[in-house]
């Protein structure tokens, strides 16, 4: 690559759970030598989804070409962090190959697209393609998202954020704006239901624009890669339910980090997260634990009931061992309580 021409960018966007930060992954790891840089659009008091991209260990992308911006909601807060942050990556010596840019799933990636035409950034980026990851059954049931609550919560919770809409405007809007949509978790749907949630979605699309599915996110980046679409230029052809809209009201949620040492066991803690759930109104609860004993850090995300754990990596050396948890819910939960059924 030149220094004079564009960098291509690629936005990934889609509801929270959809599968967005393992489509990535498995971008980073079919990379073929590409240097990359991703931004990642975190939301809470810690960078979960960031930290699990640092962790995959891909040479074509390290520590230091990811960025975090948990401020708010990027496509409503351009001006102060995704222009400094486009600038700043821009100015690295050598350059990304290629930008990732991981939204919350909050986002409406217009407003975010629109950006690349800011004068600033305009004549070194572009947007290589927009890329839809889509909850294959939870819009076979009407959802759109695997739990609308907690994506309402992670939406109210973050002030930065200037739109308010029913999930299914914000569906639309993703899907309106992709280049490319992947239509996830189909192997948790009949050969029926796919082609029927396929066929609603294909009739929503612009011309051109492709549904693959994908099984775990699991899809090359030679296929997510190289789109081309220079969407900055065609944005009339790609409709938003917010066009000429500015100020939307919205509800308040608030989220807090509970902090403990070492647990005994991830089933000890899976129980008495399950009961604080249970009891409060948590709509999401996500990071890491340290099990007593163990060298490997424990993944914990809720999202309402679904609890899931994992060991996605060993603690780093000088790296503080400790559990926290970020905990996602509306406005007036009883933190001691919580913290209490937590710590156990």
């Amino acid at each position: 690559m030149t220094d004079s021409a564009k960098i291509p960018t690629t936005v990934v966007t889609g509801f929270l759970g959809s599968g967005k930060t393992t489509l990535i992954r498995h971008l980073l790891a079919t990379a073929n030598g590409r240097r990359l840089a991703l931004i990642i659009n975190e939301f809470g008091d810690i960078g979960v989804d960031g930290e699990l991209l640092k962790a995959c260990g891909d040479e074509t992308c390290g520590e230091e070409d990811i960025v975090e911006l948990a401020n708010g909601c990027l496509c409503c807060t351009v001006a102060d962090e995704f222009v400094p942050t486009i600038e700043a990556l821009l100015a690295r010596d050598p350059r990304p190959d290629h930008i990732v840019i991981e939204t919350s799933g909050l986002a409406l990636p217009k407003p975010l697209v629109r950006a690349f035409n800011w004068p600033e950034i305009r004549t070194r980026v572009t947007v290589d393609g927009v890329i839809a990851v889509v909850d294959g059954p939870a819009v076979s049931e009407g959802r759109f998202a695997s739990d609308p609550d907690a994506v309402q919560a992670q939406r109210e919770a973050d002030e930065a954020i200037d739109h308010e809409s029913p999930l299914e405007e914000v569906f639309e809007d993703q899907i309106a704006c992709a280049d490319l949509v992947v239509l996830n978790k189909a192997d948790l749907l009949g050969e029926t239901q796919l082609d029927a949630i396929r066929r609603d979605i294909e009739a929503s699309l612009r011309p051109a624009v492709k549904v693959v599915s994908a099984s775990n996110a699991t899809i090359d980046a030679a296929v997510l890669l190289g789109l081309e679409a220079a969407a900055e230029d065609d944005l009339d052809a790609r409709p938003s339910h917010h066009d000429g809209e500015e100020d939307h009201d919205h509800d308040d949620f608030e989220s807090f980090a509970v902090t403990l040492g070492a647990i005994a066991s991830p089933d000890e803690l899976i129980e008495r997260i399950e009961v604080a759930v249970a009891t409060h109104d948590i709509l999401r609860l996500k990071g890491f634990a340290h099990v007593a004993g163990r060298d490997m850090r424990l993944v914990v995300q809720a999202v309402g009931t679904r609890i899931q754990h994992y060991y996605d990596r060993e603690w780093r050396q000088g790296e503080s061992r400790e559990t926290r948890l970020v905990t996602i819910g509306r406005q007036g939960l009883d933190r001691a309580a919580i913290e209490a059924a937590i710590v156990g």
